[in-house]
């Protein structure tokens, strides 16, 4: 990708196709980025788009018109509309950051993933987990750990007190990727359930002897976001929210004697590393943005995307039954 790599003197232009609240947000950090200017969006509701450019003054353009205009654009259409407005995104030589899901079916997956190859374009899917200073902070962790099991909560309303979608897609699908990224692997099974009306789900995975437990969930009437690791060194907690995350190193059991009293306790040393927090959408844009300006592979690929476009898909399918099934191995894209 080193020749379409742009000069760090060289201003890029940014746009956002769909500005609904995901597209808003980028909107939002394009226009602070450095180095990048906001050059338009997109939406099909005129009136959504006239506030997001009179917010952040910028323009409102056709699809066609606001492509012309930008060297990359975030793609945050619903994803039955990935497939086609990607593909369009990159014939018309501009980078894409597309929001996850990568497409609806692994097959659009890998036919986008092809055509950004064979264009020499970046192509960066928005698992934006990935970006959280605390799941950078874990990942750098697990490179000295025997891991054991890994277990994940996704769980809480959405803030309109309605469900919004399939919890599958919308909230496991984050820890999905982390998982996958975290063990540098797919899963070798899976095995799931959960509820007809598709707000709370539970999923099992075997990852050579690695056992990774998800858990997704509309109906809890708590928001919830973590992600915990057995370790034979420790056990490690992550709290997406706070971003922040606990070691709980080898604890000691003993007897003491308190006035006379034999009492029994139990220490723990716990660590909490320093971690340099900031806004995830921030840090992934920024990521996206210097993929394109050194014309090196993103964090998140197209291939990442797919394995965990594969995985869940596997997973809904189960979620009606209590059965299991082993994943085939993801095809490599050429």
């Amino acid at each position: 990708m080193t020749e379409r790599a742009f000069t760090r003197s060289r201003s890029i232009r940014a746009g956002v196709v769909g500005v609904g609240a995901m597209g808003e947000n980028h909107a939002r950090v394009y226009s602070e980025l450095p180095g990048v200017v906001l050059a338009g969006v997109t939406d099909r509701d005129a009136e959504v788009a006239e506030r997001i450019t009179a917010e952040y003054g910028t323009e409102s353009f056709g699809l066609e018109a606001l492509l012309d205009r930008c060297d990359v654009v975030t793609v945050a259409v619903p994803t039955p509309a990935h497939h086609e407005v990607v593909s369009q995104c990159l014939e018309a030589d501009v980078h894409v950051l597309v929001e996850k899901p990568i497409a609806e079916t692994v097959e659009q997956g890998r036919e986008l993933a092809r055509l950004a190859r064979e264009r020499d374009l970046v192509f960066q899917v928005g698992h934006i987990e990935r970006f959280n200073p605390a799941v950078r902070t874990m990942a750098e962790l697990l490179d000295d750990l025997e891991v054991i099991s890994v277990e994940a909560e996704r769980l809480g309303p959405p803030i309109d007190r309605t469900a919004p979608g399939n919890v599958v897609f919308d909230l496991m699908v984050h820890d999905v990727d982390i998982v996958g990224s975290l063990l540098g692997a797919s899963p070798d099974s899976v095995a799931a359930m959960g509820t007809g009306d598709g707000r709370y789900a539970t999923a099992t995975m075997a990852y050579d002897d690695v056992v990774a437990t998800l858990t997704a969930s509309r109906v809890t009437q708590k928001k919830v976001r973590k992600l915990s690791v057995t370790a034979r060194e420790c056990f490690v907690e992550v709290d997406f929210l706070e971003q922040s995350v606990l070691i709980h190193r080898d604890s000691y059991p003993e007897y003491v004697n308190d006035e006379g009293q034999n009492r029994y306790r139990h220490e723990s040393v716990v660590e909490r590393p320093r971690i340099d927090n900031g806004e995830p959408l921030r840090h992934e844009l920024e990521s996206f943005v210097e993929s394109v300006r050194t014309g090196t592979e993103p964090d998140v690929t197209p291939e990442d995307g797919i394995g965990a476009l594969e995985t869940v898909l596997t997973i809904d399918s189960l979620v009606d039954g209590d059965r299991t099934q082993e994943q085939e191995p993801e095809v490599e894209i050429r």
